[in-house]
């Protein structure tokens, strides 16, 4: 039997589950090499033996994606899989033209060849641009069908920057759950809030075995999905967030059209902070895609601990990482906040910044008023401290979704910016979920 040489494009998530659920135990296919992007420091590892199969006694090898053309050539590669999300159509062609110059076939694996079949309902919370809101809109659906008495638990996609044989199946049930693994930033951003509202969180990199030990206990999943990547599990209610302060972007973003294409309800969010050209575009191109979606309007409600601290102060504006990297976004709630409340002035991060802060500002030239909250690494978290630290500003606005005090020693006084879906349109998500056949508060009851 002829071999197919496989290399899969990944970014630390997406790439391990097409390789579980697609490429293992097949002995006509063997996975060369992962190549990775996105996330600093990923790369340089191996895809463990023990997750990979008996196929791979030495496991994988993980490199960084700008290897790429030395690798295919190098390594005979017949085949590139890309397996990455949140970027734009015209990237990923460009990166198909790169393979299929040198050689090799070019692979999208499309959703019904990775997705699983699970025993209990699945809602998939999706996006159409990282920093939709799509983090909100979870927390909005765990706490509806908390409140009709089911065991709701979340399945986050994955974040498998660690040790990987370790993070296979994660739960994280309280706080003291999160100190288990060595979490970065952005992992903490994800879990915190849910288990704040006492919902049992799993990820990890074996999406098998967290199926299989989610079932066990929950009425329905919670899919909370990546940067806009699809679900892993098949869904019976597909919704998808779309950004209208970057309108256009939902047709123009792989994989989030494939998103908007596919969804049941089309959330637009931010419509409070929109204006309104932004918010008929996308519902434009929601329904010229796909006209059977249920469109719901949605403002992003922005809560401050202490809006009277902002007033006449020099603010740092901390804000999520991910919605400013690869999300390409210039600002979020922190900002709006800080300008909102009476800032006297922004305070400009770059000149303070050090180490790999300082080189994360030179690769998102985008960045200019804001500090993302940069840790994937120790070190990098102590270079976002150290930034921090040296700023000249009177106080810092934290708009991550977690206690940064956690992680990070902030010297300065700080307040702290959260925000929280709030529906503006019927139906809502209550009534949609409430009309579901699978999801009506008496549903499960009846069937048992």
């Amino acid at each position: 039997m002829q071999v197919t040489r496989v290399l899969i494009m990944g970014a630390g998530g997406r790439d391990f589950h097409n390789f579980n659920t697609f490429f293992r135990g097949h002995a006509e296919y063997q996975v060369v090499a992962f190549t990775a992007t996105q996330i600093p420091g990923i790369e340089g590892r191996l895809y463990p033996p023990e997750l990979a199969g008996p196929g791979y006694p030495q496991g994988i090898p993980i490199f960084a994606e700008d290897e790429l053309s030395e690798l295919l050539r190098s390594q005979h590669i017949d085949r590139v899989v890309f397996a990455y999300s949140d970027v734009s159509h015209a990237y990923v062609m460009h990166r198909a033209s790169l393979v299929l110059a040198l050689g090799a076939d070019f692979w999208l694996l499309g959703p019904e060849a990775t997705m699983l079949k699970a025993s209990v309902p699945v809602v998939s919370v999706c996006a159409a641009r990282t920093g939709a809101g799509k983090s909100q809109t979870t927390r909005r659906i765990t706490s509806i069908l908390r409140a009709t008495g089911k065991r709701v638990v979340a399945v986050r996609h994955p974040m498998a920057y660690g040790d990987l044989a370790r993070q296979a199946c994660q739960r994280f049930a309280d706080w003291s759950d999160l100190d288990k693994y060595d979490l970065t930033i952005e992992e903490r951003e994800e879990y915190e809030p849910l288990l704040a509202q006492g919902t049992v969180v799993y990820a990890g990199v074996d999406y098998a075995r967290i199926l299989h030990e989610a079932e066990r206990e929950a009425d329905v999943i919670v899919w909370d999905g990546g940067n806009n990547d699809w679900p892993f599990y098949v869904p019976d209610l597909e919704i998808v967030v779309a950004d209208p302060l970057r309108a256009g972007d939902e047709v123009a973003y792989y994989p989030g059209e494939v998103n908007l294409r596919r969804a049941n309800v089309i959330v637009i969010n931010k419509v409070d902070s929109a204006m309104p050209e932004q918010v008929d575009r996308v519902r434009d191109n929601a329904r010229a895609v796909n006209p059977g979606a249920i469109i719901i309007e949605a403002a992003s409600e922005i809560i401050v601990t202490d809006p009277e601290a902002i007033r006449g102060k020099r603010v740092l504006v901390v804000e999520d990482g991910p919605t400013l990297t690869h999300g390409n976004m210039s600002f979020g709630a922190g900002l709006v906040a800080a300008e909102r409340h009476g800032a006297a002035a922004i305070v400009d991060p770059r000149p303070f910044a050090v180490g790999s802060i300082r080189d994360t500002f030179r690769l998102y030239p985008n960045l200019e008023r804001v500090l993302p909250a940069m840790g994937y690494s120790e070190r990098q978290v102590h270079e976002l401290e150290q930034t921090i630290d040296s700023s000249d500003a009177d106080l810092v606005v934290v708009a991550t979704p977690i206690d940064l005090d956690r992680v990070v020693r902030i010297r300065k006084p700080t307040v702290r910016v959260r925000y929280e879906l709030r529906e503006l349109t019927e139906p809502n998500l209550a009534q949609v979920l409430e009309r579901h056949p699978r999801l009506r508060s008496n549903a499960n009851q009846e069937a048992k």
